[in-house]
């Protein structure tokens, strides 16, 4: 499996859209150059969330985006995303491994270096690790876990490590400081008066 091609990954939250329709939120990020969506509506059924994968993933390749399924492994087969997104209370890593096949994407998310250790021997293709920062999305997660053990994770592990929680354009490139291979982050973009133009932003500080 190839490493991921991008340094940037949108999270989305309806609940974060400023009452903006998510499809025309997630458009004005895929135009300032978003490369990578993980759909992450956990409140949504089944059937609502393949409704709404569906449309995603026609909006992604039409930006030639790769499109991640949190948590659903059913959903991700469904749609032909490019992967999904794993985490503890998922489907245990080796058995999504056996369901994807070897030429889907399978992300991990990781609150320590033992877990990202674990994750790489089981088929993870790259991890993300955070909460880094402090962000209400990831408050149930603990503390932030802060550049330090940030900096430790991406030394130890093979895999892509990219950061998660709390980044922002002002803090994007001490997250690059410490070697991360990129980023994933929710509000940033999705809670942006203009998308389009925070989505340039963060593209153009993390391709420096």
């Amino acid at each position: 499996m190839p490493a991921p091609n991008f340094d940037l990954c949108l999270v989305t939250d309806r609940s974060l859209t400023r009452g903006r329709d998510l499809l025309w939120v997630l458009e004005q990020a895929l135009a300032g150059g978003v490369k990578a969506v993980q759909l992450r509506e956990k409140d949504l059924g089944g059937r609502d969330l393949f409704d709404l994968a569906e449309k995603v993933r026609d909006l992604c390749d039409r930006y030639d985006t790769a499109l991640f399924i949190n948590d659903r492994v059913d959903v991700a087969l469904a749609v032909d995303a490019a992967g999904v997104q794993l985490g503890k209370a998922s489907l245990p890593l080796e058995t999504a491994r056996l369901l994807l096949g070897p030429k889907k994407f399978l992300g991990y998310s990781i609150h320590s270096v033992e877990e990202g250790q674990r994750a790489e021997r089981l088929g993870a293709d790259f991890v993300l690790f955070g909460p880094v920062y402090f962000t209400p999305s990831k408050a149930s997660f603990g503390a932030p876990q802060g550049l330090a053990a940030l900096k430790k994770s991406v030394e130890i592990l093979a895999l892509p490590v990219y950061a998660i929680g709390g980044v922002t354009a002002e803090n994007a490139n001490r997250v690059q400081g410490v070697g991360a291979r990129g980023v994933a982050l929710i509000s940033a973009i999705i809670s942006a008066e203009n998308p389009r133009e925070a989505a340039q932003t963060m593209v153009g500080l993390l391709r420096r």
